[in-house]
């Protein structure tokens, strides 16, 4: 698998744009902090249909913002979770969420720590669950050592879980989605300079330079079963998580897709991936 390219200060400059944005998020609309505190739970339906009961199983969140999804796990019933971050205050925001819902570290704890260095820095040696996604994969720019990582913390008879945006949407224009624009094999970094956040298009940012990578499907899949993991389902959907083209519609479900009279193109995936016992 080729490696991709981008500049050296990557790390640094994503990290200091999610920094910037952290409280941005947990005071905008789009996270509703406020309803999240009365029903603990954003967990896409497609999500908990793929990933079943969590009841006393441990989970490990890679990439986990400041912390709604995994601690939406533990209100499933999941024994521990554990969430890690690259930024110390989402991982912040993370803790006193947790904290304000009465979960101790002992039931939710949050690590600050860089995901390629997640196997030195949560606190057990293997988890039930791992469980990843959604905007998560294309801030990384070596495919093969996140497998490696996130492979290595799964116990055995466990199972990694990644629900992600599909790449062939980054191939496609803005506009439209109907037309390739893009390369879909691209190897080099998106560099941007975009202000405001998904959560908040107008607020007034600093950090706006971002890097950012495209992975096609197959070597994701290619990474984790390099990793030593069984592929147990790969499913593409044809719907997303936000008005990602102007052409899409918002279904009553929430979920956004192309009107009945457009072909259909996969707008997300999602794969489960088991260590055996």
């Amino acid at each position: 698998m080729r490696k991709h390219t981008g500049p050296d200060d990557w790390r640094e400059t994503n990290r200091a744009r999610w920094d910037e944005r952290v409280a941005i998020h947990t005071a905008s609309d789009f996270y509703d902090q406020e309803r999240f505190r009365r029903v603990r739970d954003v967990i896409r339906d497609f999500e908990t249909a793929e990933v079943g009961d969590v009841t006393g199983r441990s989970l490990l969140h890679l990439q986990c913002h400041f912390g709604q999804d995994t601690l939406s796990w533990a209100h499933r019933g999941a024994a521990r979770v554990v969430g890690l971050d690259f930024s110390e205050p989402a991982v912040e925001a993370a803790r006193e969420l947790a904290a304000g819902l009465g979960y101790g570290p002992d039931r939710a704890a949050f690590v600050a720590a860089d995901v390629y260095d997640a196997a030195e820095a949560v606190p057990d040696a293997s988890y039930d669950i791992v469980y990843t996604g959604i905007g998560a994969l294309n801030w990384l720019p070596d495919l093969e050592r996140w497998a490696d990582t996130a492979a290595s913390l799964v116990a055995p008879g466990g199972f990694l879980y990644l629900a992600e945006f599909h790449p062939l949407a980054d191939a496609l224009d803005d506009e439209t989605g109907a037309r390739i624009v893009h390369d879909y094999f691209r190897r080099d970094a998106w560099v941007d300079e975009v202000p405001g956040t998904y959560a908040d298009f107008e607020a007034p940012t600093v950090n706006n330079r971002s890097v950012e990578w495209q992975h096609p499907l197959g070597d994701v899949v290619s990474a984790l079963a390099g990793a030593g993991l069984r592929i147990d389902f790969l499913h593409e959907h044809d719907m997303t998580m936000f008005q990602r083209f102007a052409a899409l519609r918002r279904g009553d479900d929430g979920y956004y897709r192309f009107p009945a009279d457009r072909p259909r193109v996969p707008l997300m995936y999602s794969l489960r991936a088991s260590r055996p016992r």
